[in-house]
């Protein structure tokens, strides 16, 4: 399974950015994606998952401004992240969980400005 994100960028405090995760490869196997992030010395934080099922995850810092989902057709994740706040800077990675094994994305940077 290959992840490519892309969507990350600068933006004000209170505005939006749309995070997407194209994945490829054996993508039938896959039972939830989701995405982390990591903000420099601090600890990687779960931000949203999505199984396979439409099951939605949200961290209790993103819940109410977040919103995951997925294209199916399309092979994609979508990460959908509005009222944006300086505290939401930080490397966002798409990962894809299988049974046996966990794939990476490359990881786009986010960077919120007050």
């Amino acid at each position: 399974v290959q992840l490519v994100e892309s969507g990350g960028g600068l933006v004000q405090a209170g505005g939006s950015l749309r995070l997407s995760c194209a994945a490829s490869g054996r993508i039938f196997s896959i039972n939830a994606m989701g995405y982390y992030r990591q903000a420099p010395g601090k600890e990687r934080e779960l931000v949203a998952t999505i199984s396979s099922g439409g099951a939605t995850y949200y961290a209790d810092s993103v819940k109410g401004r977040f919103t995951i989902s997925r294209d199916i057709a399309k092979n994609t994740l979508y990460l959908q992240m509005n009222s944006l706040k300086p505290e939401d800077t930080a490397m966002y990675y798409c990962a894809a969980w299988r049974t046996d094994k966990d794939y990476w994305g490359q990881g786009t940077q986010v960077t919120v400005s007050s």
